[in-house]
């Protein structure tokens, strides 16, 4: 029965174009931003998860820059403490050469003098950040990674260390009370036997059992020096490690979210073109339903 009250051809054909407009719509949607998932009304649980994940990663940048501070201030340290081996060395060959008979002592020890002043600049000098890592006392820490626990807790790890004053500490001098470097803590500081400490001693008047003395608690403190230069060498490795791990995970972060919610353009594509061959036959379909109402005027024509 045809009625030109009701076009039921028209109105299914109507139905199909709609339904092709609204698929081709979200299509065109899915080309023009490259992903499949960009509101949590695409796929809400997806969303969801991308969302934390991305925001977790945005952690993980700020914990890759928190590890290059903490490498610049691990270096400046092991610069420092690598130059202060290379001084110390150069004292004890020194004070070697001032047990020859004959030699003047006192000028050896102008020499010892002005390395021994060296020694305190490059302490006061090894500071990144207002942080010194070689004058001092008390913990230092870098921030090591950005951690997400199986019930969604966060927490950021940390890499401490330990500033030990002492003469077989791990700094060349500690500080006192007002943040002032103290001269007579640390490994070139602390009064060692009868020759003072490495900072303060003067082999002006030495015996050769006195500079036989003074070599022995000079090697000593070489032996101190290497040990806390290879404690610096052994953090900054770690760190390295822990960069280049944050750097590897952010990517895998990246590439998950990446299969969550990204739109797969070969795909869209070939579905994009065959919606838009759908659409021209869907409304050329609706246009032979409305033209079919008019041929029941050929039935009143003579």
């Amino acid at each position: 029965m045809t009625s030109i009250l009701t076009n039921v051809a028209a109105m299914s054909a109507l139905q199909t174009l709609r339904s092709i407009n609204n698929s081709l719509e979200t299509t065109q949607a899915n080309v023009s931003s490259g992903y499949r998932v960009a509101e949590a009304k695409d796929n809400a649980a997806y969303w969801s998860i991308a969302t934390t994940m991305r925001s977790d990663n945005q952690a993980l940048s700020a914990v890759s820059d928190a590890l290059g501070l903490g490498a610049a201030k691990v270096d400046t340290a092991y610069s420092a403490m690598d130059n202060a081996i290379d001084i110390v060395s150069e004292i004890k060959a020194k004070i070697v050469a001032a047990t020859e008979n004959g030699v003047d002592k006192t000028k050896i020890q102008n020499e010892i003098s002005q390395l021994q002043k060296q020694l305190l600049s490059v302490a006061q000098s090894a500071s990144f950040s207002g942080e010194n890592w070689v004058a001092g006392n008390g913990t230092k820490s870098v921030v090591s990674s950005f951690v997400r626990g199986a019930n969604g807790e966060v927490s950021v790890q940390t890499t401490d260390y330990e500033l030990d004053d002492s003469s077989t500490g791990n700094v060349l001098f500690g500080m006192d009370g007002s943040g002032a470097i103290d001269t007579e803590t640390g490994i070139i500081g602390t009064p060692n036997g009868t020759y003072g400490s490495i900072y303060s001693m003067d082999i002006s008047e030495f015996s050769v059992e006195d500079l036989n003395a003074t070599l022995t608690g000079v090697e000593a403190g070489l032996s101190a020096l290497t040990k806390a230069a290879s404690q610096l060498g052994s953090i900054s490795t770690r760190i390295d490690l822990q960069d280049s791990f944050v750097s590897d995970l952010s990517d895998s972060i990246d590439s998950g979210v990446g299969r969550l919610v990204d739109a797969n353009m070969e795909e869209e594509s070939s579905k994009l073109t065959a919606l838009q061959t759908q659409q021209q036959l869907a409304i050329q379909s609706l246009s032979i339903a409305n033209s079919s109402a008019q041929n029941v005027l050929t039935l009143f024509q003579n």
